[in-house]
């Protein structure tokens, strides 16, 4: 089997570069971890048997991340949620309506996020080698430490593509391959051709913030986990940690160390066999379980508006809130929010990604100042339940309680957003942790101090 034909997927402004290897009965989309490409010059070389062998019982979808390989250089490494955005677009090029999804290494925390927020367009998922966050803290105490990963970070821009960082990342990615002289020689051209020192230092500082843990509870699809129980680069207990975590999930350890899936491909896609054809035999296919999800809740309301409309009158405050409905209800359709409910002076809305519905809080809020008006802002992502087209839930009333905390002109949004939206450039100030009302717990909340929504 040649390589495959390179294709090109609109995703926005940029091209992500794709192909489509096998007629199997399914579509199976493979997300690769940290730079590395999946097309032309890794087809002449280890991940070209690899691929075979998941093309033999699917129809295999490869693409290279923006700002990596074959896709379009961009000015900044994406947030997993423009990523998702590039998975769906390489996939309705594809003519892929459901597909599973495997997440490789950083690829993984994506396709978590992917498959709980577009379960009708997921129909498993497999997560190799991989981990829910990549900061340490006391209850994930298996990552790296903030300045270790910057100082990572420096070394792996300052010294990227020099054969002595090649044959530290091949011994690293794949040990079992480290003295193989022309396995050498490959690795270090496709690194190179892969990414740039830039690229790769800044897909590393967007990694740096991935946490997802908040998400792993709300995968609804049929999930295997699989990892090599010596893994170099995650450890067992973080794949531990996700399957006890993810409903359902079945966890698969293999015996080596090789991170790499190219090393050894077999046990690897023996296992994505076995698993999958296991969900199309038991016609779990194309069940998906919709009326649940993972959104993004904003809601908004005027500051002092009961005030505001003794102060102008009724004809003239009536005129307002007119100019305010349609500056919010074009702020939405521009950001890809859908309107829920509209009560009075206030906005209920949902999002299909944290990081839009905050540039969405940011327009609003900015806009409405024209119209001499303040509104408070609050966001919260978590699983909602769809019931007659609408969310709701307890991940709603956090949102509600969480916007009943923000002072006139602020946006707060919770942990779990802010979590996600690693790599948007939005920056957030503390705010601590608070009791919300009728929400068992503390929660700790940041407010957004980004001028400007882009």
């Amino acid at each position: 089997m040649d390589a495959p034909e390179v294709r090109y997927a609109s995703s926005g402004d940029v091209n992500i570069a794709y192909s489509v290897v096998g007629d199997g009965p399914f579509d199976l989309v493979f997300v690769a971890g940290s730079v590395f490409s999946t097309q032309e010059y890794a087809w002449e070389g280890p991940p070209a048997r690899f691929f075979r062998q998941l093309a033999s019982f699917s129809r295999l979808i490869l693409f290279d991340k923006r700002g990596t390989g074959l896709s379009d250089r961009v000015a900044s490494i994406a947030d997993l949620e423009t990523r998702m955005d590039d998975v769906r677009a390489v996939m309705d090029a594809a003519g892929s309506k459901r597909a599973a999804v495997m997440g490789v290494s950083e690829g993984g925390p994506m396709t978590v996020l992917f498959a709980a927020t577009y379960p009708e367009r997921t129909a498993a998922t497999i997560l190799y080698g991989t981990g829910a966050s990549y900061l340490r803290s006391d209850d994930y105490p298996w990552a790296s430490t903030r300045e270790e990963h910057l100082r990572h970070i420096e070394e792996r821009e300052r010294r990227w593509g020099t054969p002595e960082y090649m044959d530290y990342l091949l011994e690293r990615f794949a040990p079992s391959m480290a003295r193989d002289e022309s396995a050498r020689r490959w690795w270090a051209r496709y690194v190179r051709t892969s990414a740039s020192p830039r690229a790769a230092a800044q897909l590393s500082r967007m990694n740096m913030e991935i946490d997802v843990r908040h998400v792993l509870p709300t995968i609804r699809v049929p999930t295997m986990v699989l990892h090599f129980k010596d893994d170099q680069i995650f450890e067992l207990a973080e794949a531990r940690y996700m399957a006890e975590r993810i409903p359902g999930a079945e966890l698969v350890v293999l015996p080596g160390r090789d991170h790499a899936w190219f090393v050894d491909p077999e046990p690897i896609t023996r296992e994505v066999e076995r698993f999958l054809r296991g969900i199309r035999e038991r016609g779990e296919w194309d069940l998906a379980e919709t009326d649940r999800m993972l959104a993004t809740v904003l809601f908004t309301d005027i500051v002092g508006s009961t005030e505001k409309a003794a102060t102008m009158g009724d004809r003239a405050w009536r005129d307002v809130l007119t100019r305010h409905h349609a500056l919010v209800r074009r702020h939405l359709v521009r950001f890809r929010g859908r309107e829920i409910d509209t009560a009075g002076d206030g906005f209920f809305a949902s999002f299909d990604g944290p990081a839009r519905a905050i540039r969405c809080a940011l327009a609003i809020t900015q806009g409405v100042r024209d119209l001499g008006l303040d509104v408070r802002a609050g966001l919260h992502t978590g699983e909602c339940e769809l019931v007659d087209g609408k969310v709701g839930g307890i991940a709603v009333h956090i949102g509600a309680r969480v916007a009943a905390e923000a002072q006139p002109g602020e946006i707060l949004v919770s942990n779990t957003v802010k979590d996600l939206v690693a790599g948007s450039g939005i920056p957030f100030r503390d705010r601590g942790s608070t009791a919300l009302k009728g929400v068992p717990g503390e929660w700790r909340l940041y407010s957004v101090e980004s001028p400007a929504a882009s």
